[in-house]
C-alpha cells in the first residue's frame, strides 16, 4: 500500500469513527503527551536550567502562532486591549515558570497534581473578581482541596517543602490567566487567535530574560529534546482542548486528570520515584476537589443553555 493509500484508508477510518471516541481518544493522546512533555522537561533538568527549558517551549508556541497569521502579520497588532494581553501574559509566564519549577525539584507526579490545583483557586478569584455567585459547598470542597496543598508542603513540619508552595503558585497564576481571558473575551473586540498570540509572545519574552541569566548551551541531542518539548507541548494541549469539544465534559474531563497517574508510572519509571503517604493523601484531595468542581462547574454551564 503506498503512502497516498494508507492516508485515505485512516482518514476513512477516523470519519467512520463516533464523535465520543474521537474525543476520548484526542484527550487520552494529548494527556500522555503533555505528560512525556513534562518528563522530558524533568531529564534536562538535571543539566539545564528550567527557566532555559521554559523559554524554548514558549519559542516554539510563539512561531507557532505566528505561523496563524502567515497571511497578515499586523492582525495581532491592530489589538485594542494590549494592557490586558500584557496581563495574562504575565501571569501565564509566572504560571508555566513555576510549573517548570516544579518538574525539576519534585516528583513528576507532585508536580502535575499541584498543577491542577487551578479550579480550586477559581472560588476566591471568582468572589474577588468576577462577581460570581459562590455556594458553600464549593467553597468547602475548595478547602479540602487547599487542605491538599498543606499535606505536599507540611509547613509546620520538619518535611516542608517549599517547592509545593511554588507549585500551589502556579494553580493561582494559572486561575489568574482563565480571568484574563474571561475579561478579554468579554470586550468582544479580541478574537481566540489574537489572544493565543499575544499569550505565546510575552511567555517567551518572560521566559528569555531570566534564560538569559542562567543560560547553558545545550549540547544538539538536548537542543532536540527542547525542540521536541514545544512541540508535545503546543501539539498536546491542543489535542485535548480539540477533544474536549468532541463529546461530553463529564466523561472526558476524567481522562485529562489521569495525567497524574501515567506521570507516576513514568516517574517510577524512568527516574524511581516513589510517592510517600503525604503525597498519596495531597494528591488524593488535590485531586478529588479539583474535578468536582470542574465538572460541576460544567454541568451549571450546560444546564443554563
Amino acid at each position: 500500500m503506498t503512502l497516498t493509500g494508507a492516508r485515505k484508508t485512516i482518514e476513512a477510518r477516523w470519519a467512520a469513527t463516533p464523535m465520543a471516541a474521537k474525543g476520548v481518544f484526542l484527550v487520552s493522546t494529548g494527556s500522555i503527551g503533555l505528560v512525556l512533555m513534562a518528563a522530558l522537561a524533568k531529564y534536562l533538568g538535571s543539566r539545564l536550567p528550567p527557566f532555559e527549558i521554559l523559554f524554548f517551549r514558549s519559542a516554539v508556541g510563539f512561531i507557532c502562532a505566528l505561523w496563524v497569521f502567515r497571511s497578515d502579520l499586523m492582525e495581532p497588532l491592530r489589538t485594542k486591549r494590549p494592557g490586558a494581553h500584557f496581563f495574562r501574559g504575565l501571569v501565564g509566564a509566572g504560571g508555566n515558570a513555576c510549573f517548570f519549577w516544579t518538574i525539576t525539584h519534585m516528583m513528576l507526579a507532585d508536580s502535575l497534581a499541584l498543577q491542577f490545583s487551578r479550579p480550586l483557586w477559581m472560588i476566591p478569584l471568582a468572589l474577588c473578581f468576577l462577581s460570581e455567585v459562590v455556594g458553600f459547598r464549593r467553597i468547602a470542597v475548595a478547602t479540602v482541596g487547599f487542605a491538599g496543598i498543606l499535606m505536599y508542603a507540611r509547613p509546620f513540619t520538619e518535611g516542608f517543602d517549599p517547592n509545593a508552595i511554588v507549585g500551589a503558585f502556579g494553580g493561582l497564576f494559572a486561575a489568574l490567566v482563565v480571568v484574563a481571558i474571561k475579561n478579554l473575551q468579554s470586550s468582544g473586540t479580541e478574537p481566540t487567535r489574537v489572544i493565543m498570540f499575544y499569550y505565546a509572545f510575552w511567555n517567551a519574552f518572560f521566559a528569555a530574560l531570566p534564560a538569559l541569566f542562567t543560560w547553558i548551551a545545550p549540547t544538539g541531542p538536548e537542543l532536540v529534546l527542547l525542540v521536541l518539548i514545544g512541540v508535545m507541548g503546543m501539539g498536546g494541549q491542543a489535542l485535548i482542548t480539540h477533544g474536549l469539544s468532541m463529546g461530553d465534559a463529564t466523561a472526558l474531563v476524567p481522562l485529562d486528570y489521569l495525567r497524574v497517574i501515567y506521570a507516576a508510572i513514568l516517574g517510577f519509571v524512568l527516574f524511581g520515584e516513589v510517592p510517600g503517604a503525604w503525597s498519596f493523601g495531597g494528591m488524593a484531595l488535590i485531586l478529588a476537589a479539583s474535578l468536582y468542581l470542574v465538572l460541576t462547574e460544567r454541568k451549571g454551564k450546560k444546564a443554563k443553555v
